[in-house]
């Protein structure tokens, strides 16, 4: 066991987003809201990070079987620390044969999920020397929706660092 990786956590995302719309019968969009999103750094985590999601959207592409949908993640978000811009991205599965599934097809009485049904490879591209760790680094995050009446639906990852 010594030589597999460890996760070390990293960041809390969380991604307000607006109602699917279609594009075939396999690849739906999924917009980003210009407000409510956030990437924030664990309080432990050396790279600090408190970043606000300004525009960004999400490609799903229904897998053959109907079992999972494949993300394609595009995004870029502020840091509020130094002011600079942050190109975020993820692409990621998600399984559509449980509540997230529900979640996804815009079901009555879906609702919040647990984390275990989304899983993502995260990637930041910046531009200043003062997040530049964030490029040499590798992350994998662990997502759920969080749903709350009258509120947009909430995308939320716990994104950690992938060590040796």
């Amino acid at each position: 066991m010594a030589d597999f990786p460890k996760l070390i956590p990293a960041f809390t995302v969380q991604v307000a987003i607006s109602p699917p719309q279609t594009i075939s019968e396999t690849l739906t969009f999924v917009p980003f809201l210009s407000t409510g999103g956030s990437i924030v750094s664990e309080p432990s985590y050396p790279i600090k990070l408190k970043a606000a999601l300004e525009h960004g959207a999400d490609y799903i592409k229904l897998a053959p079987d109907g079992k999972h949908v494949r993300l394609d993640v595009q995004s870029l978000a502020r840091d509020a620390n130094t002011g600079k811009l942050l190109r975020f991205m993820y692409c990621g599965k998600i399984s559509t044969t449980g509540p997230a599934g529900r979640v996804l097809r815009g079901e009555e009485g879906a609702g919040t999920t647990s984390f275990g049904e989304a899983f993502s490879v995260v990637e930041f591209e910046v531009g200043g020397k003062e997040l530049a760790a964030l490029e040499e680094k590798v992350y994998v995050g662990s997502g759920r929706f969080v749903i709350e009446p009258g509120k947009p639906v909430i995308v939320e990852y716990k994104v950690s660092e992938v060590s040796a």
